[in-house]
This record gives C-alpha cells, sequence and structure tokens, in this order.
C-alpha cells in the first residue's frame, strides 16, 4: 500500500531524513515512533508533499508519489491528519467537511469508502456543531473535525501526526475509540505518535526513529517485549 525507499529530506543545507525505508501494508496499522526531533514530523511532510524528498522513492498502490503535490494525495488513496490541523478557522465545521467531501468524490470516481452520515455518526460532538466556526472549538474537538474531514477524503490509508498531543484524556480515548472502528473496517493507519503507549495499543507493529533514521523494528506480537525492555525504551524514547 505505502512504501518509502531510502528516502532522505531536510530543510535548507541542514539534513533530517537519511535512508529511511518503511512499509504499511494493505488494512495495516502501523506506528512511527520516537523522541521529540527524531524527525517524525518531517517524515509525514515528506509523504504528503509539503517538503520535497531529495533522494528515494515513495510509492502508494504501485504508483510513485514522490514528488506529488499535497492536492494530488487523495486521488491515490491517501489522507493526512497533520499535528496543526490546517483547518479553515474562519469556516464553520460543515463548509469544512462540504469541502473534503467534494474533493474526496472527485478523487475516487463517485466511490464512497465513508458516507456524510458514518463519519458524523463517529464524532457526535461534532455533528452537534456542525454550524459553529471551527476556530471557536475545543483543541479535541477541532481535532475530532481533522480527523473527520481525511475520511471524507475516501482514504484507504491514513497518516495521524501526534493526535493525542495536547488533548485531555477523555478526548484521546474518544479518538482511539474512532480508530479502532476504522481498523475494524480495514483502513490501513500510519500513526506518528510519541507516547508509545498509544501507539502499542492500536498498532500491529512500529519502526523506532532517533535522529532521522530508522533505528529499531517493533515486530507484529513484540510490543510487549519492546516495552518491557527498559535499555531499548531509554535509548531510543529518552
Amino acid at each position: 500500500m505505502l512504501e518509502l525507499s531510502s528516502v532522505s529530506a531536510g530543510y535548507g543545507a541542514l539534513a533530517v531524513l537519511t535512508d529511511i525505508s518503511l512499509k504499511v501494508d494493505d488494512g495495516e496499522a502501523v506506528a512511527l515512533v520516537g523522541a521529540n526531533g527524531a524527525g517524525k514530523t518531517t517524515l509525514v511532510r515528506t509523504v504528503c508533499g509539503l517538503l520535497r524528498a531529495r533522494g528515494g522513492r515513495i510509492v502508494k498502490n504501485g504508483a510513485d508519489i514522490t514528488l506529488a503535490p499535497p492536492h494530488e494525495l487523495a486521488r491515490h488513496g491517501l489522507a493526512v491528519v497533520l499535528e496543526n490541523r490546517r483547518l479553515f478557522g474562519e469556516l464553520s465545521v460543515r463548509e469544512n467537511l462540504v469541502l473534503a467531501e467534494k474533493v474526496g468524490r472527485k478523487a475516487r470516481g463517485g466511490k464512497l469508502r465513508f458516507a456524510w452520515d458514518e463519519v458524523t455518526a463517529l464524532f457526535p460532538v461534532v455533528k452537534e456543531r456542525l454550524d459553529s466556526p471551527v476556530e471557536l472549538l475545543s483543541g479535541g474537538q477541532q481535532q475530532m473535525v481533522a480527523i473527520a474531514r481525511a475520511l471524507l477524503l475516501q482514504p484507504d490509508l491514513l497518516i495521524m501526526d501526534e493526535p493525542s498531543t495536547g488533548l485531555a484524556p477523555k478526548v484521546v480515548k474518544d479518538i482511539l475509540l474512532v480508530i479502532k472502528a476504522l481498523r475494524e473496517r480495514g483502513m490501513g493507519l500510519l500513526l506518528i505518535e510519541q507516547n508509545v503507549g498509544i501507539a502499542s495499543e492500536i498498532t500491529d507493529r512500529a519502526y523506532v526513529m532517533a535522529v532521522g533514521r530508522i533505528v529499531h523494528e517493533i515486530g507484529a506480537g513484540e510490543w510487549q517485549s519492546f516495552l518491557q525492555d527498559e535499555r531499548l525504551v531509554k535509548a531510543y524514547l529518552g
């Protein structure tokens, strides 16, 4: 579904990512974990076209999207929830979602994985505030809108960058329940997350990043042994 091969990227003269290779198969949930400054967000920005890769290849469903601009991602079945969400704050929740729905319908040729009613039903709080300006919502509510918007792009793979950061525990719990429901529907997931407890709860396996490189892989069924190894956790996650 998604495969990165020897990807490198950076900002100006600063090299941030070096020789990154990872893979997410159809319907699989994979985490990318690491301490602050490991390069996780830079990797997300590179995959979604906000930062151009300096080397390597990014392939989605057999198509090379290494140089694809962000507006083409929906056509390849890829949606991203960035850490800063990038919602249109002055627009209502409904207007933000309608824009995404139109893009999703066009990109996927009218074939819908997620109907409007299904998506809004996942987030009752969002459904209640469809006509409220996004900028008046709480951080947790905005995160829910961002996820709902991403689903209306009709992806088969959802990338989420630090979805739990700065949110109240109750909101995080609600979002995790939604992610688990999406997994049951076969949604592929690449979760970028510093909280390894959350990552281990909802993903099959993981890659660990440090100083812009993949330094460790946590295979299927290996989450528990990794978390119990204090040496590994301290070395890679601080």
